[in-house]
């Protein structure tokens, strides 16, 4: 072989210096290439075909109009999103170029994602408003009323914050004296949310107060982040006690606002709504105790004047109960006469029955039934002893004449019968018979088996 004029190569030399990959070497290389060249980079696509494994790991395809590379965001990474990746989305991350080799699919593995066009906090907002949506923790028939005038308030909230100051400034402003109790909290920052959780739980475990209010003041979205995590808002859905949610400003919607059993705008409504005003309670508490008052005084008077009017229309009783006694005499006697009356008119009714039962006394019924029976049974052995005599009669008559009709009585008088063997058919014509033929003869006694010789016909011989 002559790669140039003048030189010349042997066939077994250069199969002696050329390198031979495995499969498993070349990917390798090609691994440790596109991850030298490309150790971390930004990319930006659309997810689709997204997968989650039980393994809590991400798989989709980042793809735009003309290509599309696999993707994988380990589980360690993404439970840090605050939003949850959909197919159709469009993201921007930043992720490391390598290959798996066993398909020997080249593939970027992300560490950081976030959506194109609204940030993730927005974006997770979002998605868990629409979730806790569905699932019903937002509907009015799970709010439960405010008591008139709670007896323990508790708030949670932040325990350095101008927040609570305002809060215990407007209670004591507008109901001094009220039993208040307030559970510290972080209201931002890491751990904020189970601190939240945590103080909900201890509140509903210990049962004693009459209201909560969660509070904190204004912020960006990402301040009230831990007023929009799932946890706040499940642990607010589940609570036994009323919960006032005062988040942020007036314009500032949380999760917890939607979840809670009130939204205050502010922190200060909230404390203006938990508790009435004393002074109007007790300017109330008069005028009803001035209106009562009078009204009970004019309904006293009422029944005085009522109680004069049937005092005058009332008769004396003493002789109202004279009447009465004369009347209920009165009464007496007839009711005496009545009784006797209904006796007397009874006791002829009894009489009469007792008569007319003794004129249908079974017992001479019976006794008339039995005299019946007797001579009915008489009358019955007559008439059968009557009738066995007929028939015993008319018996004799018909065997008598049965037997002088009977086949036995002729033979007894020395007459026979003829029959062929073996068909037994009686003989009444010589012409039935063959010369030589056996024949049984029957006889009173018994019977002869004999055979024919000759034949006569009324005289003639040998027919």
């Amino acid at each position: 072989m002559n790669s140039h004029p003048g030189t010349q190569y042997s066939e077994s030399s250069f199969i002696d210096k050329r390198h031979i990959y495995t499969v498993s070497e070349l990917t390798d290389k090609i691994k440790v290439l596109l991850e030298d060249n490309f150790p971390f980079i930004w990319i930006c696509g659309e997810i689709s075909n997204l997968r989650i494994p039980t393994s809590g790991h991400f798989y989709f395809t980042l793809k735009d109009k003309k290509a599309q590379i696999n993707a994988v965001m380990f589980r360690g990474q993404n439970r840090n999103l605050r939003f949850m990746p959909e197919n159709g989305m469009s993201i921007t991350g930043i992720g490391r170029v390598s290959v798996y080799g066993l398909r020997g699919n080249y593939q970027i593995i992300l560490e950081y994602i976030e959506p194109e066009g609204r940030g993730a906090i927005q974006l997770a907002f979002e998605q868990l408003k629409e979730r806790l949506t569905a699932e019903g923790l937002f509907d009015e028939k799970h709010k439960k009323p405010l008591p008139f005038l709670p007896h323990k308030i508790s708030i949670i909230t932040s325990p350095t914050g101008a927040v609570i100051h305002d809060i215990l400034k407007i209670i004591n402003r507008r109901f001094p004296n009220i039993h208040i109790e307030i559970i510290p909290v972080k209201v931002q920052g890491d751990g904020s949310e189970m601190e939240i959780v945590s103080g909900l739980k201890t509140i509903n475990d210990r049962s004693d107060s009459d209201v909560v209010i969660l509070a904190r003041g204004g912020g960006s979205l990402e301040d009230l982040h831990a007023f929009n995590s799932e946890d706040v808002a499940r642990a607010i859905f589940a609570s036994k006690i009323p919960i006032i949610s005062a988040v942020g400003h007036e314009t500032d919607f949380s999760i917890a606002d939607f979840v809670a059993d009130l939204r205050a705008p502010t922190p200060s409504t909230a404390a203006e709504l938990v508790v009435p005003l004393k002074f109007d309670l007790f300017k109330k508490n008069a005028e009803l105790t001035s209106t009562l008052t009078i009204r009970i005084s004019r309904y006293i008077e009422h029944l005085q004047i009522l109680v004069k009017e049937l005092s005058n229309r009332l008769a004396d009783p003493k002789k109202r109960i004279e009447d009465l006694r004369l009347r209920t005499d009165d009464l007496l006697s007839r009711l005496i006469r009545t009784f006797e009356k209904n006796i007397i008119q009874h006791h002829e009714r009894l009489e009469w029955r007792f008569d007319k039962l003794n004129s249908h006394n079974p017992l001479i019924t019976i006794k008339k039934a039995n005299e019946k029976l007797d001579q009915n049974y008489s009358n019955l052995l007559t008439y059968i002893r009557i009738n066995l005599n007929k028939k015993h009669f008319l018996l004799r008559e018909l065997d008598s004449r049965l037997n002088a009709l009977s086949p036995r009585a002729i033979l007894d008088r020395g007459y026979s019968i003829t029959r062929t063997i073996p068909e037994a058919v009686i003989v009444r014509n010589p012409q039935q018979v063959d010369i030589g033929q056996d024949l049984e003869v029957m006889v009173a006694k018994g019977s002869l088996i004999c055979r024919v010789k000759r034949k006569k016909d009324y005289g003639k011989a040998d027919i």
